[in-house]
């Protein structure tokens, strides 16, 4: 028990040095770590600071330069821009100039239709006004004709007059080809024309024509006062087919067709009658009355003028053919004569071609001689008077004479 007792203490001892030491080693640890730790930030710190330096300073090296890159960069397109920005210049005056030009002409252009159209216009008034006044004097002839028309003496001579210019352009010659009045045996009635055809034939034509109902038709103020008009007119041109067909124009045996000829003197009112009643033309020809506007009744002319002429030729062939005849015999006993003629003529040819060659140089051959002789001799060639010659004067020396 002694001894170990006697070891409490020191172990007590050792557990509170081993205690103070473990403490004091923490301790140190401690202000080891807390020191390592200010160190360590100190460092860090100072990291940072010596790392904030060399950013700073790269990044102002890096910006100068990208400054430097950009500013070349910049200056290098402003001068591609300056460039560019020029040609865009000059083809934008160019532009500028084709549409000045172009605006220029277009000036002009409309400067000329301005005046154009002034010049046009004045014109245009001048034609209204001319147009204004042959209106008004068309009024005025159309009230007087209207007022000619209304009689029926008037429209008989107006008929008269327009077939009588027809005849003349289709060269109809009266008492020749036609006549005018002309009294029918028999009946004592007087067309207004008798055409006169072959063999004997005529041909009657009236011009009298019933207007007083058409002229009424045109005036109509309305559809109720027209219809009647129209009926009236109708009317009237069936009357008139009736008293044509039944005047002794058409008569077999004094030498007429079996038609006769209804001239109606207007183009209009022929050509009304075949659009309200377009059988009328039908029931005339049953009627034997042929209805004539001045188109056809030229027509018509013109037909009997070429079966005037064909008779005529027909009428004359023999003759002509007589004539040939007679022509030939003459023409070869002709043919004959003149080639005795030639043969008479060829004869004294000779004989004339004889005397200027052969007889001529027979007899300048002596002469030539004596005129030499002449010369040799030195005698003067002797005048020749002229018997025809007036108050002695001499004639020209004959240059055959001696």
């Amino acid at each position: 028990m002694g001894p170990i007792t006697n070891l409490y203490p020191l172990a007590a001892v050792f557990l509170a040095g081993f205690s103070l030491a473990v403490v004091v080693v923490l301790s140190l640890r401690a202000i080891y770590a807390r020191a390592a730790r200010d160190r360590v930030e100190d460092i860090t710190e100072h990291i940072k600071a010596a790392f904030g330096d060399l950013s700073l300073e790269a990044l102002s090296r890096s910006t100068e330069e990208f400054l430097k890159l950009a500013k070349s960069r910049f200056d290098a397109e402003r001068d591609l821009s300056s460039r560019e920005l020029e040609g865009k210049k000059e083809l934008i005056d160019r532009r500028l100039e084709e549409m000045t030009a172009k605006l220029e002409a277009v000036s002009s252009l409309v400067r000329d239709l301005e005046k154009d159209r002034e010049s046009k216009f004045g014109e245009l008034a001048d034609r209204l006004r001319e147009v204004s006044k042959k209106t008004a004097e068309l009024n005025t002839t159309t009230g007087t004709l209207k007022e000619a028309l209304s009689s029926s003496q008037a429209r008989g001579q107006w008929g008269e007059r327009m077939a009588e210019d027809i005849l003349r352009l289709a060269g109809f010659v009266e008492g020749l080809n036609y006549a005018r009045q002309k009294v029918l045996a028999g009946s004592g009635r007087k067309p207004d024309f008798t055409f006169f055809l072959p063999k004997g034939l005529t041909l009657n034509m009236d011009v009298k024509f019933p207007f007083a109902n058409y002229l009424a038709w045109l005036g109509a103020s309305n559809d109720v006062e027209r219809g009647q008009c129209r009926r009236s007119f109708l009317r009237d041109v069936r009357e008139r087919i009736k008293e044509v067909a039944s005047r002794d124009y058409i008569d077999p045996g004094q030498n007429t067709l079996d038609y006769a000829l209804l001239f109606i003197p207007n183009e209009q009112v022929y050509s009304f009658i075949h659009e309200q009643e377009p059988g009328m033309i039908d029931d005339g020809l049953r009627q034997k009355v042929i209805f004539c506007s001045p188109v056809t009744l030229y027509a018509v002319l013109a037909v009997i003028r070429q079966a005037v002429d064909n008779f005529t030729l027909e009428q004359t062939s023999k003759e002509l053919l007589a004539l040939f005849g007679a022509f030939s015999k003459q023409w070869k006993e002709f043919l004959k004569r003149l080639e005795h003629l030639g043969k008479q003529i060829e004869g004294a040819r000779d004989d004339y071609e004889n005397l200027v060659t052969t007889r001529r140089r027979g007899l300048d051959r002596p002469l030539e001689r004596l005129e030499e002789i002449r010369k040799l001799s030195g005698l003067e060639a002797a005048p020749l008077e002229d018997p025809l010659a007036e108050d002695g004067a001499e004639a020209p020396p004959d240059e055959g004479t001696i």
